[in-house]
Parts: C-alpha cells; sequence; structure tokens
C-alpha cells in the first residue's frame, strides 16, 4: 500500500490549496479515506475524511472552508482548503484503514504553512 500526498506549501493568510493523496495497492473504491493534520507539540488532529460510499466528516476547526473529495476513477483523494489561516499551519497526512483487517496506512506528509 502507497498513499503519496502532494500540494502543501506556503500560502498566505486568506489563501487556498489543494492537497492530493494518490493511492495504490488497495481497492480504493472501497476504503474510507481521510486526512489528518500534527503541529509540533500537539496531538494529532483529523481533518476530513470520506467513506466509500461519499459521506464526509469535518473537523470543527475547518468546517465551512475544507472540502475532501475522491476520484475512485484516480484512486485519489482531495482535501480542498480555502480561507486559511495561520492555525492550520501543520504537516498533512494522508491514511486509509483496510476495512477487514483494521490495519492502518498513513502517507509521509505534506508541509502547509500558512504566513504572511
Amino acid at each position: 500500500v502507497q498513499l503519496v500526498e502532494s500540494g502543501g506549501g506556503l500560502v498566505q493568510p486568506g489563501g487556498s490549496l489543494r492537497l492530493s493523496c494518490a493511492a495504490s495497492g488497495i481497492s480504493f473504491s472501497l476504503y474510507t479515506m481521510g486526512w489528518y493534520r500534527r503541529v509540533p507539540g500537539k496531538e494529532r488532529e483529523l481533518v476530513a475524511s470520506i467513506t466509500s460510499g461519499g459521506s464526509t466528516n469535518y473537523a470543527d476547526s475547518v468546517k465551512g472552508r475544507f472540502t475532501i473529495s475522491r476520484d475512485n476513477a484516480k484512486n485519489t483523494v482531495f482535501l480542498q482548503m480555502s480561507s486559511l489561516k495561520p492555525d492550520d499551519t501543520a504537516v498533512y497526512y494522508c491514511t486509509t484503514q483496510n476495512p477487514k483487517t483494521r490495519a492502518t496506512y498513513w502517507g509521509q506528509g505534506t508541509q502547509v504553512t500558512v504566513s504572511s
């Protein structure tokens, strides 16, 4: 299983970024996909998730600003981030879990920095 994130970078407050996570080695359409973020010294936070059926869930801190989506034909999950704030600065990780074995897989992470 491989999860490869891309799309991070430096953006000014109020700006937007779109993260992508390309998955391989899994039956992508059957898996719930998620995005977490980690700030040094803080607990890892679930940002958003999307089920195989397309149901979504968001952390309160990002509701109305972030949108998670998936393209099953491309085995890719996206995180569209808008109205970014300095508090959104973190390493963002793509993750999924095998629905049968509960084995959890993580990408390598992509840095998002929101700063003027």
